[in-house]
């Protein structure tokens, strides 16, 4: 096995012996590295979870957002910081899972540079329509884009959303072309305003235009239907098992912080994510509470690399 999945594999062993100034934690401030800018579903997750850490630890939890080149600065600012508990970060699909295999020349090694504490929540990917879209099922969808040009938006290029289409692109055997753009909201700006026909969207971006019929979800991409829409299928329901893929947030530090710490941060997480209150602002982003131990959320992040890892390549997607 590698050194580098060692790392995440036993997690057990790295850091086991913890420095004398750890066993009085937390003795001041902690923060929390958000790879993206305020407002968006992984700084409002970071925010909730801020708040419930404060409580629990009577220190104070700052929200550092550190947004630029699709999550990677800050990503590879939380590699970096000094591995004692008080730098964590918001972990993502992109920078942690799909970045290996994106990036030639990526300034971190998410498996040698982070260790995992928590996954926090998932919410799942829609593949949805403009009303004017004469497509009511994915089936109808790709009938439709074998007979005439379609587009498909994305949020941003080699974004999980990207992935996807690329996805149902290779599975159904069509070519919709993929538009990026530079956000989720934009992305459904266009599709809402009819300059392109379909979009992969996270939930909480388009959920409001879904309610208010402004656009058709045809599909979920997770393993389960949504509580939030649960008359719209799954991929799987509507015939394409393997395209699946959740947007979701976890809770990493940087290599080398005592487990004694990681721990403690996994317990007083966990027990937030289980309390009524934590629930229901979930749901009401369209996100679902997950917790669970650091190591099965190392085997987690490992499987979405190499799930991922072989997209990338059979796409030949690449960012430079």
């Amino acid at each position: 096995m590698k050194k580098t999945s060692l790392l995440w594999a036993a997690i057990v062993l790295a850091g086991s012996v913890a420095p004398a100034h750890a066993q009085g934690y937390p003795v001041k401030a902690i923060r929390v590295i958000v790879p993206y800018p305020p407002g968006g579903g992984t700084d409002l997750v970071a925010r909730i979870i801020g708040q419930r850490l404060t409580e629990s630890l009577g220190r104070a939890v700052i929200v550092d957002n550190r947004a630029g080149a699709n999550g990677l600065i800050g990503t590879d600012a939380m590699a970096k910081a000094a591995p004692d508990g008080y730098t964590l970060g918001m972990a993502t699909p992109g920078p942690v899972t799909a970045g290996r295999s994106l990036y030639s020349n990526l300034a971190y090694d998410p498996e040698r540079d982070l260790m995992p504490v928590i996954l926090v929540n998932a919410s799942p990917n829609v593949l949805a329509v403009h009303p004017s879209v004469p497509a009511r099922s994915v089936k109808e969808l790709i009938a439709l884009a074998r007979a005439r040009p379609l587009h498909a938006g994305v949020s941003t290029i080699a974004s999980i959303q990207h992935l996807l289409a690329e996805m149902l692109n290779r599975a159904a055997g069509v070519k919709m072309e993929i538009i990026t753009y530079k956000g989720g909201a934009q992305v459904a700006t266009e599709v809402v305003g009819g300059q392109i026909e379909s979009l992969w969207s996270v939930l909480p971006i388009v959920l409001p235009f879904i309610q208010s019929g402004r656009l058709r979800p045809l599909a979920v991409a997770s393993d389960k239907r949504s509580a939030l829409l649960p008359n719209v299928p799954t991929m799987g329901e509507a015939g394409w098992p393997n395209v699946v893929a959740t947007a979701w947030n976890g809770v990493v530090v940087p290599a080398g912080t005592p487990k004694n710490i990681i721990d403690l941060l996994n317990a007083e997480i966990g027990r937030s994510l289980q309390t009524a209150a934590v629930k229901e602002r979930f749901t009401a982003l369209g996100m679902e509470a997950i917790g669970g131990t650091p190591e099965e959320f190392a085997a987690f992040v490992r499987a979405e690399t190499q799930k991922w890892a072989q997209v990338i390549k059979a796409a030949n997607i690449k960012v430079e």
